[in-house]
């Protein structure tokens, strides 16, 4: 296990992720921007809190994709086990980070951020599944095209755009977890390919 910690940089990559997400995501709940909007006549408000789980995600799929091909090839190592253990627990910190800082700041944003990390680091996994720069591209495009197009009007998100919806709205929720669920059963059972 310990040559599976140190292959998959845990303390290099993810670590120091999950400490910046929880840094930004205590000093800039608040923070937002209007974009323009393609699809509408007004401008799209983007909270800098709906960038943020790209932090954990990019750092995550940075860690699943490191391999160690002489070890990691034996059969009997309990890998993908190791490697949902790893997503579970990353998404797990950043959830409760983002929770408490919620709590304490009283931001809605904050938790808007934590359940969008579900939502994100689920299409993340998915996309890995597909194909290995599928996972890092993903939850990017998803989250400019959200932001571009995702509005109806200025503060009225469209049903798909799941990572605009309030903080509170619970079938958001569940769906983010769904989809999060999904991505850690995709990654159970997809073959890693060595890096180049």
């Amino acid at each position: 296990m310990i040559w599976w910690y140190k292959g998959r940089r845990l303390t290099a990559v993810v670590l120091p992720g999950l400490l910046a997400f929880t840094l930004l995501a205590a000093v800039a709940h608040g923070e937002s921007v209007a974009l323009p909007g393609l699809i509408t006549s007004g401008g799209n408000l983007l909270f800098l809190m709906h960038l943020t789980p790209l932090i954990v995600t990019s750092t995550l799929a940075h860690s699943l994709a490191q391999r160690l091909p002489e070890a990691e090839d034996l059969t009997v190592r309990p890998l993908p086990r190791y490697d949902v253990a790893l997503a579970l627990c990353a998404v797990a910190a950043a959830l409760s980070a983002a929770v408490t800082i919620g709590a304490l700041a009283d931001s809605s944003t904050a938790y808007e951020a934590g359940r969008n990390t579900l939502f994100l680091t689920g299409l993340m996994l998915l996309g890995g599944a597909v194909h290995p720069q599928a996972a890092t591209v993903a939850p990017v495009a998803w989250v400019f095209i959200a932001a571009f197009v995702g509005y109806r009007d200025f503060h009225r998100p469209w049903p798909w755009a799941v990572t605009l919806h309030p903080a509170g709205y619970l079938p958001t929720f569940l769906f983010c977890l769904a989809v999060f669920l999904c991505g850690l059963v995709a990654l159970r059972h997809t073959r890693r390919r060595p890096t180049s």
